[in-house]
């Protein structure tokens, strides 16, 4: 497998966040929470918004694989054996962003770059991977990134 590294799954992941800013502007334009200098979201709305967000990675992920981003990168999600991962893995790998999300992904990046597989601790706990293109066949492994 061709395992995905620190920048390519960065540049997903700041495509995912335009998605989801959009989301949260909607979120916001549909509660009121709109002025001329932007939106901001508080109450309900906020955690409307934390579990949209939530499910936008988790329902992605276990449904295709990838999220938008990973798409545009041509990334997927997939167990350590190469196989598709399904709801389990995907909440798993997607609560523990969380902590690898935490001082702007640097504790995921510091993860990946000592894996050898590539994996944040979320993979790490889920037993998956984020590999490049299509799916691997017998034997390919690769830990390039």
């Amino acid at each position: 497998m061709n395992y995905a590294g620190v920048g390519s799954r960065a540049v997903a992941t700041i495509i995912d966040s335009i998605v989801l800013f959009v989301a949260f502007f909607a979120i916001a334009a549909a509660m009121g929470q709109t002025t001329e200098e932007g939106f901001e979201l508080t109450g309900a709305p906020f955690f409307i918004a934390i579990v949209v967000s939530f499910l936008y990675y988790i329902v992605l992920e276990a449904l295709s694989g990838a999220t938008l981003g990973k798409r545009v990168v041509g990334l997927r999600v997939a167990r350590e054996d190469g196989g598709g991962i399904g709801w389990r893995e995907s909440v798993i790998r997607n609560l523990l962003r969380l902590v690898d999300g935490l001082l702007l992904y640097l504790v995921g990046a510091v993860l990946v770059w000592m894996s050898a597989k590539r994996q944040r601790l979320g993979d790490r706990i889920a037993e998956t991977v984020v590999v490049r293109g299509r799916k691997a066949s017998a034997g390919e492994t690769s830990a390039q990134g």
